[in-house]
């Protein structure tokens, strides 16, 4: 059944074909979006609508080629949402998301519903990625803000964690628990802490915690490894 027509806006870049005009048919009759298709090299209309997805065919639009196609983008629509499809796997979607300012990410095997859901949700303002992505850019994430520590304190990843656990008033069991170490390679921790910062006990390392990490530290609040 048709869908009333919002006046919000979806562009698809990919090759001009009767297939990719069928698939720009098939999102407008199931999501009731304004539905266009244009190439790589099209003049892309600013248009009027209220909210427009720009949707990257990645088959199209190469992942290497994405930066300068963004930066290429007239001003109208440098806030225009972007997602890509046709992604091959995780491997090319954290390539891809590591190339462009991408809200949303479409498998190749993906079906057409799924698609069309992701489309509601990214006009929604919401991200459309895996579960297992976002766990990945977590990940990543908390990683690059640990490594961000290292030049100023000199502190490992493990102990970055130690010292976010010690902030929040976990005594060396709790903390041995909740990073499934035992107390002694806790206190052999938190010595050559104490040794690289320069503090001789707890207080001082809490001290020392605030007046140089603050609320930067990056918050240690589930046991490590993921959950389903």
């Amino acid at each position: 059944m048709k869908k009333e027509q919002s006046p919000d806006s979806v562009y698809i870049l990919t090759e001009q074909s009767p297939q990719s005009q069928l698939f720009a048919e098939y999102l407008n009759k199931h999501t009731g979006y304004q539905v266009s298709v244009y190439s790589r090299h099209s003049s892309l209309p600013a248009g009027t609508s209220e909210k427009l997805l720009l949707l990257i065919d990645s088959d199209h639009i190469s992942i290497d080629a994405l930066p300068e196609w963004q930066d290429q983008l007239p001003e109208a629509l440098s806030k225009a949402t972007l997602a890509a499809f046709n992604i091959r796997n995780m491997n090319h979607a954290l390539e891809a998301l590591s190339c462009a300012h991408l809200t949303g990410v479409f498998y190749r095997e993906q079906s057409l519903d799924i698609i069309c859901k992701g489309v509601h949700a990214l006009l929604d303002g919401e991200l459309w990625m895996s579960r297992e992505l976002m766990a990945r850019l977590i990940l990543f994430y908390r990683k690059s803000q640990n490594n961000a520590f290292r030049p100023t304190c000199g502190l490992t990843n493990r102990e970055i964690e130690i010292i976010s656990l010690l902030k929040a008033g976990s005594s060396n069991q709790q903390i041995a628990e909740r990073l499934f170490v035992s107390e002694h390679t806790v206190k052999s921790h938190l010595y050559n802490i104490f040794r690289k910062i320069n503090v001789h006990n707890r207080i001082q390392a809490l001290n020392w915690i605030h007046q140089n990490l603050g609320p930067i530290l990056p918050a240690i609040d589930k046991p490590r490894g993921l959950k389903n």
